[in-house]
């Protein structure tokens, strides 16, 4: 798969201890390189975030109903997983 990676220019204001603790991080990769990762970085939890949200959500919902179809098919798992 070849990539081709087109970057811009920005120009974003920080406050002066933010722009030390990047440049302390920063090491090899330089400010743009470590602000890149930490974005995709941010983005990629905010996502997982979400999915486990969205996952509760749904979960919580659909409890009764789960429940139920659970009660339904009881008793047939009871005839194939007999209790010793």
């Amino acid at each position: 798969m070849n990539k081709i990676s087109t970057r811009e220019r920005v120009n974003i204001t920080l406050p002066k201890e933010t722009i030390k603790l990047i440049d302390r991080l920063s090491e090899k990769r330089g400010r743009s390189g470590f602000l890149n990762e930490a974005v995709h970085f941010y983005v990629k939890e905010k996502g997982r975030k979400n999915v486990r949200r969205l996952l509760k959500e749904g979960c919580i919902k659909n409890a009764q109903r789960d429940l139920d179809i659970a009660k339904e098919w009881f008793h047939l798992e009871e005839e194939v997983w007999p209790k010793k």
